[in-house]
Order: structure tokens, then sequence, then C-alpha cells
């Protein structure tokens, strides 16, 4: 089974040679005009929409076949819920290691990775059969992404205070990079792929990392006392970085070349999830804390709307259907998922999972290549 990173053997990213790829064979071409990256091998990106790859109808070819499903780790259960998002039931539920965080898909697509964070392993699922595979070995994988240019995976080792550079395929340490800031959570990378901002948790802080060095380029600390920063995503145009912040109840902007906090927008009480809708004009924030939805306008800069889940609940980590129809998300402390209608907030299915849902996966999703987390595509 294969993990993240170039075709072994080829040298050949999905729908180009050499590192160039444009479009996977078969994907519908994005709106605007491509730009190489400062990155080498990273494919070339669509400076005025980063998300113009992620449209409905854009799966790529190597995931075609891939089985619609949404893998929901329960860091209390130890498990893996699989649901049909067809018809919302479960299907199965997967044994894995010890107290499963996220569910990640890989840079070429073709893999899963169950982080098993205290169990110090990744479970690997082929989103093919949707059946597990033999864990590998990675010390404290409570979070993990993928570089752009596929070349590594990077494990957010959050108690070990580490971002470790793995090979894509084997986990093989390629780089340990020690960091000065407590609980490496979330992340997300410049347009060009040349770095990426991290959240530290629980020491209210930021970091920028240089991609290609793999080298810390500056640590910033969030304006808060007690702040605690979650997920972190850039906006369509590439000029902003979103972090959401528990405690701040709100997103932080941040202008990410600059590496400088610019403000702090208020959406809801324990902010914490971002999702970006698939034509690129809203993003859904999950309040945690107080069982809503926050709908941020890009092009305003503000949220317009919020939706409250009836009865309350714990909205977490998740992400948006294929077809951008649909909202999945956890509900942390209350041992379901929630199912949301993109076109109004209803709440269309409320489905029991194992304890302590967590980082869920919905899949395929469109986009050419995956930079991990529970799914950033592009």
């Amino acid at each position: 089974m294969s993990g993240g990173g170039r075709v072994a053997g080829a040298g050949v990213l999905p729908g180009g040679a050499n590192g160039a790829a444009k479009t996977a064979p078969g994907t519908p071409r994005a709106a605007g005009a491509l730009q190489p990256a400062a990155l080498p091998g990273m494919p070339d990106y669509d400076p005025a929409d980063l998300y113009s790859f992620d449209r409905p109808g854009m799966i790529s070819p190597v995931i075609a076949s891939a089985l619609p499903r949404v893998y929901v780790p329960n860091t209390e259960s130890d498990t893996v819920t699989v649901i049909d998002p067809a018809d919302y039931h479960v299907i199965e539920t997967i044994n894995v290691g010890r107290q499963p965080q996220h569910v990640v898909p890989s840079w070429d697509l073709k893999t899963l990775w169950v982080n098993d964070d205290l169990g110090n392993t990744l479970t690997p699922i082929d989103p093919f059969t949707g059946k597990a595979g033999t864990p590998v070995a990675v010390h404290d994988p409570y979070n993990l992404y993928f570089t752009p240019d596929g070349a590594s995976a990077v494990v957010m080792a959050s108690k070990d205070m580490q971002l470790v550079f793995r090979d894509p395929h084997s986990m093989a340490v390629q780089k340990t990079l020690p960091v000065p800031c407590a609980g490496v959570n979330h992340a997300d990378f410049a347009p060009d792929g040349s770095y990426f901002i991290v959240s530290c948790e629980f020491s209210g802080q930021l970091l920028k990392v240089d991609t290609k060095n793999r080298s810390l380029l500056g640590v910033v600390d969030l304006p808060q006392r007690g702040a605690m920063p979650q997920d972190v995503k850039i906006s369509p145009d590439g000029k902003v970085f979103y972090v959401a912040d528990m405690v701040a109840n709100g997103l932080w902007t941040v202008d990410g070349n600059a590496f400088k906090v610019t403000g702090l927008i208020p959406t809801g009480r324990g902010a914490h999830g971002l999702y970006v809708s698939r034509d690129s004009k809203t993003m859904y924030v999950s309040n945690r804390g107080e069982g809503t939805i926050t709908l941020f306008d890009f092009a305003t800069g503000k949220p317009r709307a919020k939706w409250e889940l009836p009865g309350g609940g714990s909205p977490d980590m998740g992400g948006v259907s294929a077809d951008g129809k649909v909202l999945w998300l956890s509900g942390r402390y209350n041992a379901e998922v929630y199912a949301i209608s993109t076109d109004d907030g209803k709440l269309l299915a409320r489905v029991r999972v194992g304890r302590g849902p967590h980082g869920l996966a919905v899949y395929p999703q469109p986009g050419r290549y995956s930079l991990g987390h529970t799914g950033v595509f592009r």
C-alpha cells in the first residue's frame, strides 16, 4: 500500500512529468492561469484561488474507484467508525492503536493514515477496500501533514515538541526539527509551498517553517493570555492565514510573509475546525464550545451567518462532501457525528459512533494531492 510522495520508481507526479504536474488526466482544468511553485517538484498552482482544483466533479482518476466513506477516529475507544454517507449508517468499526486522533489522506491520495497518538503507530487504511493494513511504528503522531512536493510526511509530534520529517511511504525519519513551543497541532502551506505556518495549542504560539530546508524561520506569541490555537487555513487568494482559537473564540488573521498577527475575528465559543466550501467563497468554522458553525465570507472578511445544532453538540473536526452539499463534523464530547446541509445548515443526520470522535475524514474528495490533516487538498 502506497503512502504519500512521488510514484515509486517513476519520479512523476500525477498528471504531469518530472514534477511539473498541471492537472491529473481526466480532471477538469482550474479556472485561473497556473503559476510555477517555489518548491521544486510541487505542482503548479492558481494564485487567484488555491482551491480551484477542489470543485465538485474534480476527483482525481487516481482515486476514482475509492469507496465513498466517512472515517471517524474515536480517541477514547481506540477504533475507527466507518460510515456510508449515502444513508448515514455505520458499516463497520475498525480496531486501531491507542488514542487515534486523525484520519489523514496521503499526498498521493492512495492511503488513509490513522494517527494512533499514544499507540505510537500509523495504521494504513486502503480507501479502495476500506480495510486496515499493518501499523507502522511512528512515535507521537498527533497529526500528520505532507509537503506540497510530496517529498516528506510531517508528523506533528506534540508531546515530543518536534516536527518530524519522514519518508512519505515507509515513514522512515528524514529529519527531526525540535520546536520551542508546546502542542504542535495544525498547519497550512504558503501558496508556492516555500513555508508553512504551525499552531502550538498549549503555549499559544505560531511557528513559521521553511519547507525545503526543514528549518524554523520564526515564532510568534498570540496576543491573548491563555490562547489555544487550533486549525490553520489559508485564504483562497493566499494573502491571509486564518487560525482558529478555542480561548479567543474566533479567528486570528496572520500575514504569512511578514509573519505577523493582524487581527482577531470573533466566531463563537471554542472555535476549532476550518473547512472551505467547494466554490471557495465560504469557510465553515466549527465552534465546539457552543454547538454552532459560523459561515465566514472570504470576500468580506466577516462572518455572515451562524448555524446551531438542534439540541446542542460539540462540533469539532471533519470535512466537506465531494459534491459540496454536506459538512461532516465529529461531536467530540457526544460520541456522535453530524451531517449538515451546506444549503441551509439543516442537520441531516446525527450518527452514533465511539467515544471521543475527533479528526474524521470524508473520502474521496476533489483535488490533485493532499497536504494532510483530515483532508487539505490542492
